[in-house]
């Protein structure tokens, strides 16, 4: 069994317009993991998106 017809499908991706990908330049892993080790560290800052802003408790 199928939900849709045929002819639907596709016609969202089909219909947005192509946008090219940016460049994206990663650090090299050695930095990236001497940068890591001197945030968490040396400078005490915890791991993970929680360092800026307080995170929602669910209850």
């Amino acid at each position: 069994m199928t939900h849709g017809s045929v002819q639907k499908a596709g016609k969202v991706r089909n219909s947005t317009p192509k946008v090219e990908q940016k460049h994206h330049v990663s650090r090299h892993p050695r930095t990236r993991n001497k940068h890591n080790y001197l945030k968490r560290n040396i400078k005490g800052m915890p791991a993970g998106q929680q360092s800026g802003a307080k995170r929602r408790r669910r209850r």
